[in-house]
Parts: C-alpha cells; structure tokens; sequence
C-alpha cells in the first residue's frame, strides 16, 4: 500500500508545488480532517474517493483496506506528532511519501520572530499530561505545545497556576495561516487562564525565570498529617530510599502508605518521566498529597485511598519499583499481592523501625522468592535507627 501524505495550514488558498497537484490531479482515493477537505476539495477530481480520519481510526484504517493509493492531506508536518507516525506504526510494511508544510509551532515562532532551535516540543493532542507536566518540572527554557479541544491553552494555563508555574510567558497562536481569522497572543498564564481561543491552536510557552527544584526537601516543609513530625520519611532516610529504588532506571514506581506524600514528590521532582501511583489507606492522604503536590511543583502523581490490599489493581500498570512506607500489620499480604504483578527486574524498598518489622519483611521476600539484595542503616537526630531494605526476586543459577 502507498501513501502520499501532504501537509497544510489552515489557509484556503494553499501554495503546492506542480508535483504535488499533478498528484492530487490523478489520484482517486483521498482521506483527511474535516478541516482539510473544506480546504482542498475544490482541488479534488470529480471522481475523488473521499475518508475521513475520525476516531475510532480503526475503522479509518478498515476504509483504507481494499485500496492500494491513497493521497493523505495533513496538517504541517505529517511526520512532525503526525498521522505519518500513525501510519508507520498501524502499517509499518507501508510505503510512505512525504510532502511536509511547516508544522504549527514553528509557524507560530515564525510569526513572533523566535529562534526555536532549542525548544522542547510537547503533543496533547489527544494525549495524556505526562510530557507537558515532566517539561514543566525539568524547567524547560522553551516549551511548544500541541493542544486539542479539552487540553486547551486556557487549561493548559490553569495546570500550570495550579502547580505554581506562573513562570512563563504564554504565546497562542490561532488559526495559524487563515489569512482572515488568524490572531497571535502574548500573555500572561494568570490572563491565558481566564480567556478562550479559536481552535485549531498552538502554544508557546517562554520562561521568564527559574523555578526553584530542591533536592531533598526538608519535611517541616510539607503539609504534614495532624501535624505529626513523626509520620513523614525523614529528608536522608527519603534520599537513601530513593537512592536504593535506582528510579533512574525505572518506567512505574508505586509507593504505598504514602501519607504526606513526601516519597513520591521527591521522586517526581528528581524523575519527572516516572509513572508514579501513591497509595493510602487514611483519606486525609489524599487532601496532604494534593496540598504538597501543588506546594512543590509536581502534577501527574495518581493516588488512590483505600486498603492496599482491598484495592483493584489489576487495571493498573505494573511496577518495577515499589516502596513501602506503610503497611498497617499487613506487610506479608502486601508483598504477596506487589510480586504477582511485579516487573521481572523489579525491585522492593522497605524501611525498617525495628527487629520485628525486619524479620516480618524478610520472611515475607522469601516466601515470595526475592531475596535481600542490599541494606543500609541510618540514624537521624534522636530517633530510632532505620533499616533500608531493598530485595528483588532470586537469581536463577
């Protein structure tokens, strides 16, 4: 099967090249948005085939089945977050031939003048926070993003409020190439926030200043449960545990008895591509995790209250790190339960108060077949030593 995919902006007069209307001129099968027939299809010969791409694209790929050419219009660079790359990947024995148009981020900065080279790209179209959030928290100088019609640039603007990142200037463009309805905006995020924008539209994110991003975060500064010094991991004890978890190395960390949240956040600050799922049993968890989450810059940390081993997780994706910050005498159902699902490499960080709860983790790993692969003990002011342990399942001989 043969593809030719043509890139457009939004402008009703579009400029192709004479290879590329001799193309159109002679095809029969044509597909595309909505938008791009309105914009090509005086273009179209009288017998032109026409599929639109819509979601599900399963049954935009079925259309496509019985032909062999099909001439795909798409918006800026088809290979730039793409329906290219959707073809590559539905179709990979497919072959493909590119006509690209600028796609709208660097028309936007074309627009505003802006050297782009170093800007960090980020798609949300039809996709999820974790890229957007991970750019915001490594502070990304320049920041491109695509958006849709629910991540827009005021939600986008609302999401960085929320989390304290007011450190940016925000430039929308819209309907980028429509000579009569095309409009740029340089604003601010508090302003961004409270406006809407004609879709289709882009934003361009430019920091203004740094955002401080600790390393170790002194636990007087979290929001704290009943104000209880006790019941938060230790800023050393949290920096040694994570260092044992090699989260560098890591896709999905689940922390479980998270309470303040402080584990997670640490995480989440040094490791902004991690999957994170926090678990608690005490609702007020959920109130201290959002408090602390916002207070230190860390969107995109999934946390679900309830007893951990009552709780559904089947639906959830499987770790290769966990930490157990909490177990409320359940400690063996625990592990039984994480090692079913657990990655084969994964590992599981435990932090010991006492003899007891050290016996209670090794007989656990073993009766699971992990063994304890490495162990640290710290002490920290006047409270009691503290044993991290780290086991991972037993090496085959």
């Amino acid at each position: 099967m043969k593809f030719y995919i043509i890139g457009l902006d939004d402008n009703r007069e579009q400029f192709f090249e004479p290879k590329v209307l001799n193309k159109i001129a002679g095809g029969k099968i044509f597909s595309g948005g909505i938008r791009h027939h309105e914009i090509v299809s005086h273009l179209l010969p009288a017998s032109a085939i026409w599929i639109d791409i819509t979601v599900p694209l399963d049954n935009v790929f079925r259309a496509y089945e019985p032909h062999q050419e099909i001439i795909v219009f798409a918006s800026g660079d088809p290979l730039f977050f793409g329906f290219a790359n959707t073809i590559q990947k539905r179709l990979p024995k497919a072959n493909i031939e590119v006509y690209p148009f600028f796609n709208s981020l660097q028309t936007l900065a074309h627009r505003i003048t802006l050297a782009y080279q170093e800007m960090h790209s980020v798609s949300l179209t039809g996709r999820k926070w974790k890229a957007f959030d991970a750019a915001l928290i490594e502070g990304r100088t320049l920041i491109g993003i695509l958006t849709d019609r629910e991540k827009t640039p005021s939600a986008i603007a609302s999401r960085m409020l929320a989390y304290g990142y007011n450190n940016y200037q925000m430039t929308v463009g819209e309907l980028l190439g429509n000579k009569d309805k095309e409009q740029i905006h340089q604003l601010s995020i508090e302003k961004a926030a409270q406006l809407s924008f004609a879709a289709p539209n882009c934003v361009i994110l430019q920091r203004l200043t740094i955002r401080p991003r600790p390393f170790g975060i002194p636990e007087e500064e979290f929001n704290l449960l009943d104000g209880r010094v006790k019941m938060i991991t230790k800023m050393p004890i949290r920096m040694l545990t994570l260092s044992l978890l090699d989260l560098r190395n890591r896709n999905v960390f689940w922390d479980i008895g998270f309470c303040t949240g402080s584990v997670s956040i640490e995480a989440k600050l040094q490791f902004p591509n991690l999957d994170i799922i926090a678990f608690e049993q005490r609702e007020k968890g959920e109130g201290l995790m959002e408090m602390n989450s916002k207070k230190f810059g860390t969107p995109g940390i999934q946390t679900i209250i309830g007893d951990f081993v009552q709780t559904d997780i089947s639906n959830l994706n499987p770790p290769d790190a966990v930490f157990i910050g909490g177990h409320g005498g359940k400690l063996v159902t625990i592990i039984k339960r994480v090692e079913q699902i657990l990655s084969p490499q994964g590992v599981i960080v435990f932090n010991s108060v006492s003899n007891e709860s050290r016996e209670l983790f090794m007989k656990a790993i073993q009766q699971v077949d992990m063994e304890l692969l490495q162990s640290s003990q710290i002490t920290v002011d006047n409270f009691n030593t503290i044993e991290i342990m780290k086991a991972a399942r037993c090496q085959q001989a």
